[in-house]
């Protein structure tokens, strides 16, 4: 059986003879430490796990990378900067105030302070829309053609769109801002409605060609809209502007062929689930753990009604050996025996863990999806 085969039964609660050994990635200051302590220094290493990486023993899967971002983008400016902190607008038209003080490859030490957003009005949504045209041409890579005679006889899960790239609320986020998106549920309904229809009508253009060229594996909405203390838009909120879109795009994708819908958000969204599930979501992940998202309890909760991804403890990892067992053993097992679960961390992996430990949650991760 190939990667493939078993992405797709595992993900549909059918036994399979192997499970998917994925993991996302690491922070900057991880990869730092993890090379004074005896990484190779190979840059290859550090790209992006998510589509696999055979020294770590990690599982090939692809991603149709089309850009479905502005074209042309905001120019990044420098605003302001000094010895500590930079602020610039990037190239999503945001202005952030970023601290300088211990990045390591790209990551910071904390997230950017948000100052301002390129929606403020319909007027500034009319301008915007102009950068994106689906038809743009150079929204599909140059080599589309040979890359999808490769996709054909692939033996590897593909997606459709890049990780962490589509998604209904992020996008108003990324348009407006939190706070702002926040008062237009109820200021506003009517331009929230139209941005999310907007963004709808867009992404289905966009990728017309491709679900004609390709079969995908599968998709996956990139949303990011909870925290701790639970999502940040309610249900109410979340059926009656979501939903619609959720649904339309997934029938049209269906209709293509793709079976499994990916839900990516940190946080503790738990009391939209049943809402997920009814807009034909099939898989959640990853499952943050400082939010109380529980694989094992969830399971149990909603049974084969969603499948899940992650769930694994970070910061179990940066403790001892004994603690890492405790982790992996607690869920791996009962969870693979129900079915429906890829198990990884409920993020990337953070500068507190040591590469030994590291090295010891893989090999431990490897026997126990062997054994299920």
């Amino acid at each position: 059986m190939n990667d493939r085969e078993s992405f797709n039964m595992i993900t549909s609660f059918e036994k399979a003879d192997h499970v998917p050994n994925y993991e996302l990635g690491c922070w900057g200051q991880t990869w730092q430490r993890w090379i004074e302590e005896g990484m190779p220094a190979d840059e290859q290493l550090y790209n992006n796990w998510f589509e696999g990486e055979p020294y770590f023993n990690l599982d090939r899967r692809d991603f149709a990378k089309i850009n479905q971002g502005m074209i042309p983008a905001f120019e990044y400016e420098v605003i302001e900067e000094n010895a500590e902190t930079i602020t610039a607008r990037n190239t999503a038209g945001i202005v952030t105030k970023a601290l300088k003080t211990g990045t390591v490859r790209g990551t910071r030490m904390s997230m950017d302070q948000y100052i301002s957003f390129p929606v403020r009005d319909r007027q500034s949504f009319c301008e915007l829309k102009k950068r994106y045209n689906p038809e743009t041409p150079v929204r599909y890579p140059k080599w589309w053609d040979e890359q999808v005679r490769i996709w054909r006889d692939r033996d590897y899960p593909l997606c459709l769109l890049s990780n962490g790239t589509f998604g209904l609320y992020s996008q108003l986020r990324s348009w407006v801002g939190t706070e702002e998106i926040s008062y237009l549920f109820y200021d506003d309904p009517a331009f929230v409605e139209e941005m999310i229809e907007f963004n709808t009508d867009f992404l289905l253009k966009l990728v017309e060609k491709a679900l004609k060229d390709v079969k995908f594996d599968y998709f996956n909405f990139f949303e990011d809209f909870a925290g701790k203390g639970g999502p940040l838009i309610s249900p109410d909120l979340f059926k009656k502007f979501l939903m619609p879109s959720y649904k339309r795009i997934i029938q049209r994708f269906s209709q293509a062929g793709i079976r499994h819908f990916w839900f990516d958000s940190d946080g503790d969204c738990e009391v939209l689930i049943p809402l997920l599930i009814e807009s034909g979501i099939t898989c959640l992940w990853p499952l943050e753990q400082a939010s109380g998202m529980d694989p094992v309890r969830l399971r149990k909760k909603f049974g084969k009604e969603i499948a899940f991804a992650g769930g694994i403890n970070k910061l179990e990892l940066a403790k001892d050996r004994k603690s890492i067992d405790e982790e992996l053993y607690s869920k791996i097992p009962p969870l693979i025996e129900l079915g429906g679960y890829i198990p990884h961390l409920d993020h990337t992996f953070s500068p507190e863990i040591s590469y030994d430990n590291f090295l010891y949650y893989l090999e431990l991760k490897k026997k126990l999806l062997k054994s299920s």
